[in-house]
């Protein structure tokens, strides 16, 4: 039986600035760093995934400039299948990457190359994602992308819908998990015709309630990330916590998509979503540690933190 992964998603090389702390408008601050590290949700997810040693497959599109390459670069070394990466004349996705000393970051993305991953790239691969274990999509292409990839997909569909954009509803109905934070869960309940006004009073705390929402709408399951805090995992009418490990965070950027990696590859080997999202947990409290998003996700040989 196939435990294939297929990312269909963004790949972005990250300009990374280091700061004291994040400017005021208007404000200059000195900054250091520089460094162009390999980035973007797709790629992010995909390189989790298969450094814990995942079948994985990347279906996005980079540039034709210098930035392809550090872009890719931990794909290629992770052993990701890059047969269905297109090469886009023009520039590869930029995502700038700025996180103070607290470890928080803010993130502005510039589309690219991502830009060109439509419903008809996707069409053209289209073998590939039906035949998958594990479609995990997000929100950093195109809709008609996410929205024909989700059709074609026959296996799990992972959909962590970040940045939140306007899709088809069938796409997060289809989700199973639909991995979002709180801001984004709230965002989706409005997508769906829901508020988060609604949701919040119905049981006690707005997150639990967000989810008993979400799948009150029709989702099957949904796992909400709440950083340090761990997260929610809600399937049928069972809501239940989970801790995240304690760790000294040195730069969040990426975990979110270390986690939704490490769901995806348990989820492949047929594990449950609570039991995925434990382990997912541990990957994206390990991701914390070090600087960057994809050079900062661990391997099989890595010992992941525990929850005391």
């Amino acid at each position: 039986m196939s435990q294939a992964i297929v990312v269909v998603g963004s790949i972005n090389a990250d300009l990374m600035i280091q700061v004291e702390r994040h400017p005021l408008p208007g404000e200059t601050l000195h900054g250091g760093g520089g460094e162009i590290l390999p980035g973007g949700k797709g790629a992010n997810q995909a390189a989790a995934a298969a450094l814990l040693g995942g079948d994985v497959h990347m279906v996005g599109a980079v540039g034709d400039d210098p930035n392809a390459q550090a872009a890719t670069a931990i794909l290629r070394e992770a052993g990701v299948n890059l047969d269905h990466m297109r090469v886009q004349p023009g520039p590869t996705g930029l995502a700038v990457v700025v996180v103070d000393e607290r470890g928080e970051n803010n993130i502005i993305v510039i589309g690219g190359a991502n830009e060109s991953v439509t419903a008809s790239t996707v069409e053209a691969v289209a073998e590939v994602v039906s035949t998958a274990a594990v479609v995990v999509l997000q929100g950093e292409i195109p809709r008609s992308g996410i929205e024909r990839a989700a059709e074609l997909g026959t296996g799990r569909l992972v959909v962590n819908l970040a940045p939140v954009i306007d899709v088809d509803h069938s796409v997060v109905l289809k989700a199973d998990p639909l991995v979002v934070n709180e801001h984004e869960a709230a965002l989706v309940l409005q997508l769906l015709g829901r508020t988060a006004e609604t949701a919040v009073g119905v049981n006690s705390g707005a997150e639990k309630a967000m989810v008993e929402e979400l799948l009150r709408a029709g989702v099957a399951s949904v796992v909400l990330t709440m950083g340090a805090e761990g997260a929610l995992v809600g399937e049928g009418a069972m809501v239940t916590g989970l801790a995240s490990p304690k760790v000294n965070a040195v730069d969040t950027t990426g975990a979110g998509d270390a986690f939704v990696g490490a769901l995806a590859m348990k989820l492949a080997q047929g594990e449950s979503v609570l039991d995925a999202a434990g382990f997912a947990a541990r990957v994206g409290a390990y991701a914390c540690t070090s600087s960057g998003a994809q050079p900062s996700y661990p391997t099989l040989d890595d010992e992941l933190p525990k929850v005391e």
